[in-house]
């Protein structure tokens, strides 16, 4: 594969618009623009939880399969990105989807039914796997409007809500596995 930038900045999105992958000019706060940010802005924030997942894993080795799941969630997001950026271009598929899906499974027969509300926190681990919780909801809220615009085709508004389930069940896992008590919430009192 060859060198894909040659150059950072080109200038041409001084004036509020940007390029699409079929040529297409849009302006900056179009939701497909937004879309594509909010999905970057999830992959930034994951490769944070990675990064701190794998510092943690010389204490804690149960966290390699954490790893394991989450890492190629890096790829099939910036397979969405470029979806979105390219409408005519599929990367995601329905085997994706399922990979989540059965990870989720596995993750819940470990952790239980869940019985309480439970709030971000515990560890800085726990904290950032539900910083990536709302992103991914916040990026799906980001695709279903542009889904109602324009019409996206594939897998990828189930992946990303796939995504944000696994996300959540991923902060019970990885707050087990560091032996971190789960913050339940305490309504308040009248």
């Amino acid at each position: 594969m060859g060198f894909r930038l040659s150059k950072i900045y080109t200038r041409t999105g001084d004036k509020g618009e940007t390029g699409l992958g079929d040529g297409r000019r849009v302006p900056k706060d179009h939701p497909r623009i937004e879309a594509i940010g909010e999905v970057d802005s999830l992959n930034s924030q994951l490769g944070v939880l990675l990064a701190g997942l794998a510092e943690q894993q010389a204490g804690c080795p149960a966290l390699a399969e954490v790893i394991e799941v989450l890492a190629p969630c890096q790829h099939r997001l910036f397979d969405l990105g470029g979806e979105l950026a390219m409408p005519a271009y599929q990367a995601l598929n329905e085997a994706e989807v399922q990979r989540l899906e059965a990870a989720i499974d596995l993750w819940n027969e470990e952790l239980g039914p869940l019985e309480n509300f439970i709030l971000p926190g515990g560890s800085m681990l726990v904290a950032q796997a539900h910083v990536c919780r709302s992103l991914a909801r916040s990026a799906e809220r980001r695709c279903q409007h542009l889904n109602a615009e324009e019409p996206l085709q594939g897998v990828g508004l189930a992946y990303i809500n796939r995504l944000s389930d696994l996300l959540f069940v991923a902060s019970r896992l990885i707050g087990r596995r560091q032996g971190v008590a789960e913050i339940l919430w305490e309504p308040a009192k009248p």
